[in-house]
């Protein structure tokens, strides 16, 4: 069984293009203008700013479960 899984939490601002990724848990990080901002690092997504600025940059893989991991 496999599962889909976040493994970078980026956003590119569309204002300063500013490359910003969040790393852990509650990483809220800003771009350089302040347009966008992005949190979360791998255990959620959350975005803030205008939609229309922010190029999503977030990355998925795989990861292959054994039907007894209780993750």
């Amino acid at each position: 069984m496999t599962e889909r899984r976040l493994i970078r939490n980026a956003a590119q601002c569309r204002e300063c293009g500013d490359l910003i990724v969040s790393k852990h848990r509650h990483d809220f990080v800003k771009c350089k203008c302040g347009a966008i901002a992005v949190d979360g690092g791998l255990a959620y997504i959350r975005r803030v700013g205008n939609h229309d600025d922010i190029i999503d940059m977030c990355e998925f893989g795989t990861v292959n479960k054994d039907m007894c991991d209780n993750d």
